[in-house]
């Protein structure tokens, strides 16, 4: 088996490191030359991934059709907004026989669907490959550390995702099989959002009350506009939502968690993001979940104090007290 893994970032290198280590000879495309040339020179991904160093069996390229060749299983970790351009760039260049995995955690902006969606539409011109994601609890910096990890691969076939997991399966890396695709994917791009209001909360100085409610409100909401779409309730109690949620809403490595910290803290949104490195996917996500929510006509209003935070300016405070006041109903 030979893989390539799309995408240089945290989690792309992070993913490559992991596969090189089980001794799969796999190809990392790189988009930004220095980073390529940086990592041709001392092995390392001093940006994303510093501190660790790539064994020989994994190569790095900054063409797309030749990272492709020769690859029986492609893993694309690059941000969901992205997502769309990449796929129509390696779609000619595909064949039946190799398998696509994402690795990428959000809704593409307009279309609203889910990643596996817009590889169906892009690809189908062509041929579309076999398709799996995968998800769940994952930090970059721990699984480049070794830090044992639980994370679910999904297919619609579930042999497919059963050689995957094999696949990628170590003592420090394991994964579980799901065919509940939909539940995968919406768990793992609606859980940035709720880890943006983590943050805040934190920011804020509020105490495990405040964030135990959060996170358990949070997977109920994030399971009302899943199971609307067709995803299974059980999923959203497992790896890919309550456990990647908690990890996000309570890991200080979280990207989404710390937007939501400087918000807390008065900062705009704009010179946020302007000083971050890697993307923080649960800002354009807020997006695309409200308007899904509302197309779909599912009450989240986590996501949409979070949406107002984000986007109206609403001062953090008051967005919690607009949650607490709300008018007082049964659990379930």
């Amino acid at each position: 088996m030979k893989a390539c893994v799309i995408g240089g970032g945290s989690w792309g290198s992070a993913f490559a490191l992991h596969l090189g280590r089980l001794k799969i000879p796999t190809h990392l495309w790189i988009r930004e030359e220095s980073i390529y040339k940086g990592l041709k020179k001392e092995k390392e991904n001093k940006v994303f991934l510093p501190g660790h160093i790539f064994p020989n069996i994994v190569s790095f390229y900054l063409g797309l059709q030749e990272s492709l060749l020769s690859s029986e299983m492609i893993f694309i970790a690059v941000p969901a907004q992205f997502c769309r351009h990449i796929f129509a760039q390696i779609a000619p260049f595909l064949s039946s026989h190799q398998i696509i995995v994402s690795l990428t955690k959000g809704i593409e902006e307009g279309s609203l669907k889910r990643m596996s969606e817009v590889m169906e539409e892009v690809f189908s011109p062509f041929v579309i490959p076999p398709i799996a994601v995968l998800s769940g609890p994952s930090f970059s910096r721990e699984v480049a550390e070794k830090h044992p990890t639980a994370v679910v691969v999904a297919s619609k076939e579930l042999a497919l995702a059963k050689k995957i997991q094999q696949l990628v399966s170590n003592p420090y890396f394991r994964a579980y099989t799901s065919e509940d695709v939909i539940g995968v994917e919406i768990s793992g791009a609606l859980k940035n959002v709720i880890a943006i209001a983590a943050g805040v909360l934190d920011s804020l100085k509020f105490g495990h009350n405040s964030v135990a409610g959060l996170i358990t409100r949070g997977i109920h909401e994030i399971a009302r506009l899943g199971i609307n779409l067709g995803a299974k309730k059980e999923t959203f109690y497992g790896l890919a939502g309550m456990g990647d949620l908690v990890l996000t809403c309570t890991g200080k490595l979280s990207r989404n968690h710390y937007v939501g910290y400087e918000l807390g803290k008065g900062k705009s949104l704009n010179s946020i993001i302007s000083g971050m490195k890697m993307i923080a996917e649960g800002v354009p996500t807020t997006l695309s979940a409200r308007e899904l929510a509302k197309k779909r006509k599912v009450e989240m209003p986590i996501c949409e104090q979070v949406y107002q935070v984000l986007y109206e300016n609403k001062n953090p405070k008051k967005a919690i007290y607009d949650l607490m006041s709300r008018t007082l109903k049964d659990e379930f």
